[in-house]
């Protein structure tokens, strides 16, 4: 049957059909979509795992146990998981084990644009990449069969664009796969020359896989008429090429992009006139056929910078892009902004008006540093707040101690409760604010360890935050309702003063989820207000001017009464 898929429903369906049996995985734009579409199927057990580092050992676990398994996270979840992945390279498996990972070029949902391939190439185990929803499922396949002739992971990766956009799919059937029976072999242990032996069989591995690379259907030659040019590519710039040069073009798509093959390309190079190499990101491709002796034209051409599309192609090669379809109008910016009535919003009004170093974590509330908030200095990656807040506290003391928070989700929470404990173990005399809006909210409310629900929404274990923390060795551990200024301003200052770690829970759901009760939207006593735009400094959607008075879009504001605090007026009603 051909159904029109999403890309990573396309990858969900082909971990369906192989049989794959586990899923653990962290979400992250652009890969979440893979393991919500695999918990369709009741044949495959899926989990949100607190981490990508937990996700990928479950996963390797569940493939040690003799059942397929897989895990799915984006670029920078696989910085968390590298530590895990480069060991189980060298140890090998018997079960099949995928690891799907999303690039962002153009980072439209990350906070850098770092090149997946790398992992590949340093770790030493093969990568796959679809550049179609057809072989996102076909590729997800192949990678477990690959898996376990190789006895290796499999490095899946997908991009913005193919994850995120649809094409026809041939859908087949599951193929149940016996487990495999667990074998004791104390070989797996990597220590002293267990290792050294286990690096020996991952380079004769990488060489037999090379030796596939050059016969393996995944690298495909399409020789056109046109020999004057041949163009070596993968994932969705073989799209973009193909857009641009059309049929006639002679084209090598590495659809197993590492290890890559190296007679298959001197090969295609000899029967071509001059070679361009056509890849996002990084120059891997590119610098692959240089060291093998291949001349080729690459990045002092194509932008080493962001996300490719057609027309980019087209004009870096000069060539005239195609027409596309634009406004004459000037269409104005809409930058991103917190939801109204979002529960984070009176949060970064009171650190904004208390003029706190804000060291920011990853989620929506990362949206702190819009104005009219302004409320966020910086943030790295998930968890990293505590832990740089703790830094950043040992080194300016005093002075920074009293002006200086933290600010960490529910979510991150969990990956960042080691640098919590490094807090409180410590003892930095340092501000934790834990933004606990009960849901992931940045990739669109997935369950975690603090809701008390599995990615089925079934009943799960909670974290108790106030518990965990005093547990970790803090004595001082608030819980305040964000929506309510005063107190919220209250409490930050009684909490920065104190002369000991401390941790304040904003507690308040997020307002998008379906389940929470809205109150009335409110309205604007004319008569009474004058126009002085206090209430703007909240910077809430729903919140403009019109003739020199507020107004309030009744469609979006879902009554928090935050902006009835800021008047002085008594104009914002009921």
């Amino acid at each position: 049957m051909k159904e029109l898929m999403l890309g990573n429903k396309a990858v969900a369906r082909g971990l369906y059909e192989a049989g794959c049996c586990v899923i653990s995985s962290y979400p992250g734009t652009p890969s979440t979509e893979i393991t919500e579409e695999a918990a369709k199927y009741p044949e495959i057990y899926c989990e949100w795992a607190p981490n990508e580092k937990v996700a990928l050992e479950v996963a390797h676990g569940a493939a040690v146990g003799g059942k397929r398994a897989a895990c799915c996270m984006k670029h920078v979840g696989l910085n968390v998981a590298a530590d895990p992945l480069f060991t189980i390279s060298y140890q090998g498996v018997e079960a099949g084990l995928v690891i799907c990972v999303a690039d962002d070029p153009g980072m439209f949902s990350s906070q850098n644009e770092q090149d997946s391939r790398h992992y590949a190439i340093a770790a030493k185990v093969p990568m796959l990449e679809p550049s179609d929803s057809q072989e996102a499922l076909t590729f997800a396949k192949e990678a477990f069969r690959l898996s376990e002739e190789y006895h290796t992971p499999v490095l899946l990766r997908m991009c913005t664009r193919i994850s995120h956009s649809q094409s026809i799919v041939e859908r087949g059937v599951r193929q149940e796969v016996p487990a495999r029976e667990y074998v004791k072999d104390p070989l797996r242990v990597m220590m002293t020359t267990n290792s050294l032996k286990a690096h020996y069989r991952v380079e004769a591995r990488t060489k037999a896989m090379t030796e596939l690379a050059e016969t393996s259907p995944l690298n495909r030659l399409e020789m056109g008429e046109d020999t004057s040019l041949g163009i070596i590519t993968s994932s969705t710039s073989y799209q973009y090429v193909r857009e641009v040069f059309g049929e006639k073009a002679c084209v090598l798509k590495l659809g197993l992009s590492w290890p890559m093959p190296v007679q298959k390309i001197r090969d295609f190079a000899a029967q071509v006139g001059q070679v361009l190499v056509v890849e996002e990101l990084e120059p891997i491709i590119e610098n692959h056929c240089r060291q093998i002796g291949v001349a080729v034209t690459g990045k002092e051409k194509i932008p080493l910078v962001d996300e490719l599309t057609q027309g980019v192609v087209a004009r870096s090669l000069g060539r005239e892009a195609k027409p596309t379809l634009t406004l004459d109008d000037p269409i104005p910016g809409r930058p991103p902004v917190m939801c109204a009535g979002c529960p984070h919003r009176g949060v970064f009004y009171t650190l904004s008006k208390n003029k706190c170093m804000v060291y920011g974590d990853i989620g929506c509330y990362t949206l702190g540093v819009m104005p009219p908030l302004n409320a966020m200095d910086l943030n790295v990656c998930m968890g990293a707040s505590c832990s740089g807040l703790h830094g950043f506290n040992l080194a300016g003391g005093e002075k920074h101690e009293k002006h200086s928070v933290a600010v960490i989700g529910d979510s991150t929470f969990a990956p960042g409760i080691t640098g919590i404990a490094d807090i409180a173990y410590n003892r930095s005399n340092s501000t934790v604010i834990i933004l606990d809006n009960s849901i992931t909210g940045m990739t669109g409310h997935q369950q975690n360890p603090t809701t008390g629900k599995t990615l089925r929404g079934e009943p799960a274990g909670k974290i108790d935050l106030e518990a965990l923390c005093r547990a970790v060795g803090f004595a001082r551990v608030r819980v305040v309702d964000p929506n309510q200024l005063k107190e919220m301003d209250r409490v930050l200052k009684e909490e920065l003063a104190a002369e000991e770690p401390s941790v304040i829970i904003t507690r308040s759901p997020c307002v998008m989820l379906k389940d929470v009760p809205k109150a009335p939207p409110l309205k604007v006593d004319a008569d009474k207000c004058n126009g002085c735009s206090l209430c703007m400094r909240i910077g809430c959607p729903a919140l403009s001017l019109r003739d020199g008075k507020a107004e309030i879009d009744r469609t979006q504001c879902i009554g928090c009464q935050v902006c009835m605090q800021m008047c002085h007026r008594n104009a914002l009603i009921v």
